[in-house]
């Protein structure tokens, strides 16, 4: 099935998604820890008060997640690139639950950074709790997958040996549009990213260092997880900081991120006028 959070008549609410209707989850708001994979194996539909999915504002697939953990360098593509060396075990990072922003929102352009980037990324949405989970059943904790946009300021991801302060900007992750079970996607799985139509990354899932099994039963070694959680697998090359020229968000630029069986994101970079605003009250 697939999933998502939506805003209708402004009440936030999560749904399924058959075809062009959405259909509410008695009960529930939106998807994440209180939709673990029990309940959306046999979901509390309401039917009879099923809306034309034209008529939804989407928000962030999974609103508000208690981890969301990020893969890097998870392609050799990209580790070529970024002329890195490939590593034993996964590097991993943290992002903020405010990090997140819909499938569909703009991307805000903050004043600060001067290189912003894309990267596409398949998501991984954990379904149950689970500690110290074996590989052979990690897949058993996954809910589905959905796709997010990793944007990255990437002269503040470089001004340390730390990723943080480029990689959790407020609202500069695009998430969604739904959450698709495992059982509707036959994988491998292919994603492209397109930054105003021009194709910037292509790569199969298949292409992944450490699969999904792989980095559920490594990150549950140290962290539990819990329903809602995400990992984001990692990106592809052809990231635009990487190519001669740079190639970096500007004002107006629409980036849109595919993966086949799983869903589409589009969003426009804007300049962040607020916090521009804010910025010159202050000095």
């Amino acid at each position: 099935m697939r999933f998502a959070s939506i805003v209708h008549d402004g009440a936030p609410m999560a749904v399924a998604i058959e075809g062009d209707r959405a259909i509410p989850l008695i009960g529930v708001g939106e998807l994440g820890p209180a939709t673990p994979l029990s309940l959306l194996r046999d979901p509390p539909l309401d039917r009879d008060s099923a809306l034309p999915t034209a008529q939804l504002r989407r928000r962030p697939v999974i609103p508000r997640p208690g981890k969301v953990i990020c893969v890097g360098l998870n392609y050799a593509a990209h580790i070529e690139e970024t002329k890195r060396e490939r590593s034993d075990y996964p590097v991993l990072f943290t992002k903020f639950a405010t990090t997140l922003t819909g499938p569909f929102d703009p991307i805000p352009l903050p004043p600060e950074p001067e290189a912003i980037d894309y990267e596409g990324e398949l998501t991984v949405v954990i379904g149950e709790h689970g500690r110290r989970v074996p590989r052979d059943r990690a897949l058993d904790h996954v809910a589905g997958y959905t796709v997010a946009n990793d944007v990255s300021m990437r002269d503040y991801q470089y001004k340390t040996h730390q990723w943080l302060q480029g990689k959790a900007w407020d609202a500069s992750t695009p998430l969604g549009p739904d959450l698709v079970t495992r059982d509707e996607i036959a994988e491998p799985l292919i994603l492209r990213t397109f930054v105003n139509t021009e194709k910037v990354q292509e790569a199969s899932t298949e292409l992944l260092i450490f699969d999904v099994p792989t980095l559920v039963s490594t990150v549950s070694e140290f962290a539990t997880l819990e329903p809602g959680d995400l990992i984001l697998t990692g990106t592809p090359g052809g990231v635009g900081f990487r190519r001669e020229p740079p190639l970096l968000l500007k004002d107006g630029d629409v980036v849109v991120v595919e993966i086949e069986q799983v869903g589409r994101i589009e969003n426009r970079c804007v300049v962040d006028q607020p916090s521009a605003a804010r910025t010159a009250a202050a000095n």
